[in-house]
């Protein structure tokens, strides 16, 4: 399995790329409850004062609403944001919401060369706790698995597309996670948070391997997903939140076959997306 789209050759004549976290491995929401929100009150221990607000306030934001599976610093500042909209005062974090606005890539790595221009408080803070939601995340242990009917529905894939994993996690994390499940086995290339956006790693796959736009689908479980998809005019396929093995099950027996006989397009593609976005209101 590569980790760097260079690296990446084109086999089939579809390709199917799939995020990790919540669509294909279930961590997403053990991630956000036990690592990213604690790991922003271990780096602003003022909001201690009012944690329970804040972890319903960070959930609702990363895993319950139309936001979910946003990348972690977008979800960094608007939940700074939202405590302000509540009244709550925050320490400044200007500089962060700069930087998330303007940067071309949202990564550990991208934080760093910014940090090395500017050695700038606020965000080597906000490093610290991206680096401490790492360190969260490694020492949860063995609580990471695939979604029941993931390996089957990936195989089945496999057959006929190329599969790239586009998520917007730790690359190493993923890595491990997809190898320890014997899922890497259907993977030819990983693009984790450093390989850019969602929307920027379909893109630059598409091109590397000059797949046609109606012969690439994205599968994945949160808005930004399904937004990368229409970034790049591409198919999408909902993995919904709470019924993520149905979801599988449903790709492998029907979605697969109308993807690759070119039947997805117009009034099918629309039904999966409407039930999705009934899902998450």
């Amino acid at each position: 399995m590569k980790t760097a789209i260079s690296d990446f050759i084109k086999s089939k004549d579809f390709l199917v790329c799939v995020d990790s976290d919540g669509c294909a491995i279930d961590t997403m929401d053990i991630k956000h409850q036990a690592c990213f929100g604690p790991a922003v009150i271990d780096v602003w221990p003022k909001i201690e004062e009012i944690k329970i607000e804040f972890l319903d306030l960070w959930n609702h934001i990363n895993l319950y609403s139309q936001t979910r599976g946003i990348n972690r610093f977008k979800g960094l500042v608007m939940s700074f944001e939202a405590l302000q909209a509540k009244g709550y005062e925050v320490e400044d974090f200007s500089s962060v919401k700069s930087w998330v606005e303007g940067a071309k890539s949202l990564s550990n790595p991208a934080l760093k060369e910014e940090i090395h221009k500017n050695e700038d408080p606020q965000l080597i803070k906000a490093l610290k706790w991206s680096n401490r939601v790492n360190e969260l995340i490694d020492s949860l242990g063995d609580v990471d698995r695939p979604f029941e009917n993931v390996k089957e529905g990936l195989a089945s894939a496999h057959e006929y597309a190329d599969i790239a994993i586009v998520s917007s996690a730790n690359t190493n994390a993923v890595a491990h996670e997809w190898s320890k499940h014997g899922l890497s086995q259907f993977v030819e290339v990983l693009c984790g948070q450093e390989a850019g956006s969602k929307s920027y790693c379909i893109s630059a796959l598409k091109e590397s391997g000059k797949y046609p736009t109606e012969k690439v689908l994205m599968i994945g479980d949160a808005p930004g997903d399904l937004q990368a998809a229409k970034d790049n005019g591409v198919f999408f396929y909902p993995i919904i939140p709470g019924k993520e093995s149905e979801s599988w099950i449903r790709f492998k027996e029907e979605a697969l076959e109308s993807f690759l006989s070119e039947k997805y397009k117009g009034e099918y593609q629309e039904m999966l997306i409407n039930e999705y976005e009934d899902s998450l209101k």
